[in-house]
């Protein structure tokens, strides 16, 4: 498969953008932009044992049937919310393929450790493309997320992938997307055969410092 990477997304570029052992590609959640994240890479930076590169792509502004129709920044519409999502299986493809684009550029640069990260539905888009991705990846960051649309049978799931390490990290009292998506995703990539660790955190629908210091601990790990 092919990709435009002449029209990928504009977005933010952060942290070592020149010499990187790592680029991280990075989603933002419903509502927000590529701004949303960018400002916790110096952070991230003073802990970090390795130059990364961090790409945050805003996603298109679209209208999100679950807000009345308002159109918003985000990576898919969103229908019903619950114990499961209905989503736009167009939006949540069209998505995929934004971001294997930018994959694909770093791949043309010769960049070959790429980690998927995302909060909410960008964690929702980091696991349907990192799950799929036919060639290897350096992981997956999925916080407060979800697996929006999982492949029960694995079908979709190349071996590429399956020894990836993937960091799932959730909060105990998160009422946007509650605690037991995240189980049911452990659950699916257990069954799957792929390998997670798993963080919680006492807080809502957010990021608190120490789940910064685990990502941090996740990409020094994975580099190592």
């Amino acid at each position: 498969m092919t990709y435009n990477t002449q029209s990928i997304l504009p977005h933010v570029l952060a942290g070592n953008t020149e010499n990187p052992e790592l680029t991280i590609i990075w989603m933002h959640g419903l509502g927000a932009d590529g701004h949303d994240f960018a400002s916790i890479v110096p952070q991230l930076e003073r802990q970090l044992n390795a130059a990364v590169k961090f790409i945050f792509p805003h996603a298109p502004v679209r209208p999100v049937t679950l807000n009345d129709g308002m159109s918003m920044p985000a990576w898919y519409d969103i229908k019903s919310i619950g114990t499961t999502r209905d989503v736009s299986m167009d939006d949540m493809e069209e998505s995929r393929k934004q971001i294997e684009a930018f994959i694909a550029a770093e791949r043309e640069k010769g960049m070959d450790k790429i980690l998927l990260a995302g909060f909410s539905q960008g964690g929702a888009v980091a696991y349907h493309t990192g799950l799929r991705h036919p060639t290897p990846l350096a992981g997956i960051i999925a916080l407060s997320g979800y697996i929006p649309v999982p492949c029960e049978d694995g079908s979709e799931y190349p071996a590429a992938n399956k020894s990836m390490p993937i960091l799932v990290a959730h909060g105990t009292r998160d009422q946007v997307v509650p605690p037991v998506l995240a189980d049911q995703a452990l659950e699916h990539l257990k069954q799957q055969g792929f390998s997670s660790i798993f963080k919680k955190y006492e807080m809502e629908h957010s990021v608190c410092p120490e789940e910064i210091d685990d990502i941090a601990t996740f990409i020094n790990q994975l580099l190592s």
